[in-house]
């Protein structure tokens, strides 16, 4: 389920690997929730619906615990909601995703591939949560659709919760041919929506993301897909995503987030900047979106730029009481510290990496600062220093799916 990029260039510039189902996840999800976690329906109660808008706020500024107790309470509100049980699931799995640290652009660029991986198993207590709040906002959206089979509403709910079960599968059971199926039935279930409203344009979500996907396939996978019934299209997906962020629906941020993914797959970096302006202005919490901001900046090569905004995020983070993503100083301080390397600031550079280094991180991270750090001493003429730090870079990449960085350290080794 993994293929590393094949970009000769060094690795912030190029993609790491990453897989089919969390692919897809990340264009629904991108930085802090699933997506459409929160889209509403037209049977809640007015009590449900506020306070499903609320979880969605805490959701979108770093507090998963809290969106999940909020939820709990929309569900006590309107037992019949599908949302909000829905709408539970996705916090519960987002709070999963927060502990791996799996929850930036990062981790999810690249080319793509089918294989099912093994992956740690979630907390036992929130999955079993996940599962049985998924299960009951399945069964209420199916009993709607029979009830009512040309609503769109129903078709709509009931296909957001299919696809959170098929981003659930890939990104934390790490199973393709269940998530695959599911994805399937999530499609289908929106492109209904399209036909029957085609006016309502977050539907159009879901579909896009998938049209988008199947387009990056190689040849074998994408006859694959279509014969199970996906359609493919990567300027169609893109269309049907970007008017799903300009419609005033419950989903609109999450497909801004698919577009902040996929215009920096594109190398797009003033369309992904605009995003991440209009995101940070209406969750002026989410210090995350300072550090994609600062990320996309330094993948533009605006590495002055990018310092700037890191350093605004870092003072912030040293003064937020809220719950870290696992990794997330690490990472703030290896993008620091290669913008840093890129300007000549070797001794800042050496600085931001060397903390970077001891703060708890994925592998990819401090193998990424292990070869910024290989990089500084070659120039510097440290070469046995150099051979160090590189030799680290290739085993913590190759280790955490990284190869664009661990094949980057053997050339530069070499």
């Amino acid at each position: 389920m993994y293929a590393e990029g094949t970009s000769g260039r060094k690795p912030e510039a190029g993609r790491k690997i990453v897989d089919v189902g969390a692919f897809v996840t990340r264009l629904l999800v991108a930085v802090t929730v699933a997506g459409p976690v929160t889209a509403g329906t037209a049977w809640a109660n007015p009590a449900s619906a506020a306070l499903r808008a609320r979880g969605s706020t805490e959701l979108y500024s770093l507090e998963p615990g809290r969106a999940a107790a909020t939820f709990r309470d929309a569900i006590a509100a309107d037992p019949e909601d599908p949302a909000a049980y829905r709408a539970l699931a996705g916090a519960l799995w987002i709070a999963i995703a927060f502990d791996r640290g799996t929850m930036t652009v990062d981790s999810y660029l690249g080319r793509v591939s089918r294989d099912d991986v093994r992956l740690p198993p979630p907390p036992a207590a929130l999955s079993e949560e996940f599962h049985r709040s998924l299960d009951k906002a399945l069964a209420l959206a199916r009993a709607k659709l029979s009830a009512q089979p040309r609503d769109p509403d129903a078709s709509f709910e009931l296909g957001a919760a299919i696809g959170l079960r098929a981003s659930y599968m890939a990104t934390i059971e790490g199973g393709v041919l269940g998530a695959f199926k599911a994805a399937k039935q999530a499609f289908d279930a929106h492109e209904r929506v399209l036909a029957l409203s085609p006016a309502r344009h977050d539907a159009g979500l879901i579909v896009g993301v998938y049209r988008y996907l199947i387009a990056d396939l190689s040849m074998p996978l994408r006859w694959m897909a279509y014969a199970a019934g996906f359609g493919g299209g990567r300027e169609k997906g893109l269309q049907l995503i970007q008017r799903a962020a300009e419609y005033e629906g419950d989903n609109q941020a999450d497909a801004r987030l698919a577009l902040l993914l996929l215009y920096n797959r594109e190398q797009r970096f003033d369309e992904a900047l605009a995003q991440l302006e209009a995101l940070r202005r209406r969750y002026p919490l989410n210090r995350l979106l300072w550090l994609e901001t600062g990320a996309t900046l330094l993948r533009a090569g605006r590495h002055a730029a990018a310092v700037q905004v890191l350093s605004e995020g870092i003072s912030k983070l040293v003064t937020d009481s809220r719950t870290l993503m696992f990794g997330e100083e690490a990472l703030w301080y290896y993008k620091r510290g290669a913008a840093l390397a890129e300007l000549g600031r070797a001794d800042q550079a050496r600085a931001d990496l060397s903390t970077a280094l001891g703060k708890p991180g994925r592998d990819w991270v401090h193998g990424r600062a292990h070869f910024e750090l290989g990089r500084i001493e070659s120039r510097s003429g440290r070469r046995d220093a150099a051979r160090g730090h590189l030799e680290s870079a290739i085993r913590l990449g190759d280790s955490d799916r990284d190869g664009a960085s661990a094949d980057a350290a053997r050339r530069l080794l070499k």
